[in-house]
């Protein structure tokens, strides 16, 4: 393919975009707020943050918050990589390590950018107008409490498990003629036709240790000072673990929906900041 049938290709398939934009945005009767309609375009970079443990909190109705802590620990753009005529792709370096610690080609990766050597880096898609200049520090500001982020990570490794524990299995019955077979997975297979087990069949084997998303996941508390991010709720990994936070793709990136957050990133401004008190009464 010549370079301009591809050029006239990828042009048709922006209008073709545009056009299904503009039939999606017509079969909604609500006009959207200025800031509604920027969300919706605009895809700011997600950060990566190290997993430092959980503990609780008590709102003002007495009710117990699980919490779960984030740390950014020194998250600075490393590199720009240009992906399409509206979006680009952010790379993210998180922590530090010293010279020695790091390959050579990493090393000249991270002096050519001007940063100091990271301990892991990440690639984030974000929109053109949400592209930040290499060598910035993004801070706990870039959430906001109240909005919801999806964290993914690696769940922790659970080794070799059984059928009852992997997939939720009952059990066979505890007496009336059983033998040793109380916790077995039982038949798996059919007939000589078809003559096998199914791809796929739940069955005992390696637990955890896998990619896992936890969606929609409320920001309750931000500490700017310290790089905190405080999320309700459990996120997959072990304490220490890096996790990947993103601003909430659930529903469209609707749950977000008339929260004000800050483009290409929030200020490096200290302080604390609350998500506000719900007003029902959960024991009511």
């Amino acid at each position: 393919m010549s370079a301009v049938d591809a050029s006239s290709l990828a042009a048709s398939c922006i209008q073709r975009n545009e056009r299904g934009n503009r039939r999606f945005s017509a079969g909604d009767n609500s006009a959207p707020s200025t800031s509604e309609r920027a969300s919706t375009t605009t895809f700011r970079t997600g950060t990566l943050a190290v997993k430092v443990g959980m503990t609780q909190e008590f709102d003002h109705h007495g009710q117990r918050i699980p919490l779960t802590v984030l740390w950014l620990d020194d998250v600075q753009v490393t590199q720009i990589k240009p992906y399409s005529a509206t979006a680009s792709s952010l790379q993210l370096g998180i922590g530090s390590k010293r010279r020695k610690q790091i390959p050579a080609s990493l090393a000249g990766h991270f002096d050519a950018a001007g940063v100091p050597y990271k301990r892991k880096t990440k690639e984030f898609r974000v929109s053109n107008d949400a592209i930040l200049p290499v060598g910035h520090t993004i801070s706990a500001s870039h959430f906001v409490p109240g909005q919801y982020v999806d964290v993914s990570g690696t769940s922790i490794g659970k080794g070799f498990q059984g059928v009852m524990k992997r997939w939720g299995f009952a059990g066979q019955p505890a007496s009336h003629g059983n033998s040793l077979a109380h916790r077995k997975g039982g038949s798996t297979g059919q007939c000589q036709d078809p003559g096998k087990v199914f791809k796929g069949k739940k069955m005992a084997g390696r637990m955890g240790g896998v990619r896992a998303t936890t969606m929609a996941c409320l920001v309750w508390r931000v500490d700017v000072d310290r790089g905190l991010v405080y999320v309700k709720g459990q996120v997959p990994g072990h304490k220490g673990n890096f996790v990947e936070v993103r601003d909430s793709m659930k529903e469209g990136g609707g749950v977000n929906r008339g929260v004000q957050l800050p483009v290409p990133t929030g200020a490096l401004e200290g302080g604390v900041f609350v998500a506000g008190r719900p007003a029902a009464n959960p024991f009511d």
